[in-house]
């Protein structure tokens, strides 16, 4: 069930579903916190690669953003998750919790005030600020190694405020990125020990069917709805994952 409910919110919001497996997990299987944090990894490969699929029939996809993302984004990651060996398991679930609901507000704020003003133009490679992008790429890069997340909220909220892609768009190069980032995060830390492969398993088997369907939701549902589920469902797994963490 958590892989399946993970693999659908996957493919509708353009993230690995990190935020919610790992809770579930450490709450309801009782899975420590290093396995809890990193065991989703290789099912958001899986259930990124099924979302991208139906993005790229819609041709929302940015070359410019999704090549030097992940030329950038994968080295940091890799940095990232040696370092996520110093810190206690604990702390960086509630570090990601307190990031993501923070990033919730702030998105819920920007689509309230412009509500009756939705960005629909795709924003084309020319129109990218390449410094902001790469400075971006390495933070976030850093950040989803170090909390062994896929980066996806990250991107995706970047995406929106920073660079002012309409939200579909938005959420189909995050995935991508998703997915590329999570190879090396995933990779690294097996090395270090912090994946359980039966759980990885079972949740890329569940995950990636329920991605796809995700997916098909996003592109087909209306833009301003959309964007208010998105920041809506940062805010609740942040508030979430704090709850939980700290009653553990």
């Amino acid at each position: 069930m958590i892989g399946v409910v993970v693999g659908y919110l996957s493919g509708l919001l353009g993230k690995g579903g990190s935020a919610i497996s790992t809770p579930a997990l450490q709450i309801f299987a009782g899975v420590n916190p290093f396995f809890a944090l990193a065991s989703p990894l290789p099912a958001s490969i899986s259930s990124t690669l099924s979302a991208t699929a139906v993005y790229s029939r819609e041709k929302l996809f940015n070359k410019r953003v999704i090549l030097l993302g992940a030329a950038l984004g994968v080295p940091a990651t890799i940095a990232g998750s040696c370092l996520s060996s110093y810190l206690p398991g604990k702390s960086l679930m509630i570090m990601t919790a307190v990031f993501i609901m923070c990033v919730g507000v702030s998105l819920m704020y920007t689509f309230w005030r412009n509500k009756d003003a939705s960005v629909e133009k795709l924003v084309s490679s020319a129109d990218i600020p390449v410094r902001r992008l790469i400075g971006a790429a390495l933070v976030i890069g850093l950040l989803s190694g170090l909390l062994a997340n896929a980066g996806g909220v990250l991107f995706s909220s970047f995406f929106i405020r920073r660079l002012k892609m309409p939200v579909k768009q938005a959420l189909a190069c995050a995935v991508v990125l998703s997915a590329l980032l999570s190879i090396p995060g995933a990779l690294t830390h097996w090395w270090l020990g912090h994946i359980d492969w039966n759980i990885a398993l079972l949740l890329s088997l569940t995950a990636f069917p329920a991605s796809y369907l995700g997916a098909k939701t996003a592109v087909k549902m209306n833009t301003p709805l959309l964007e208010k589920i998105f920041a809506l469902t940062l805010i609740i797994f942040g508030l979430y994952d704090i709850y939980f963490t700290l009653g553990a």
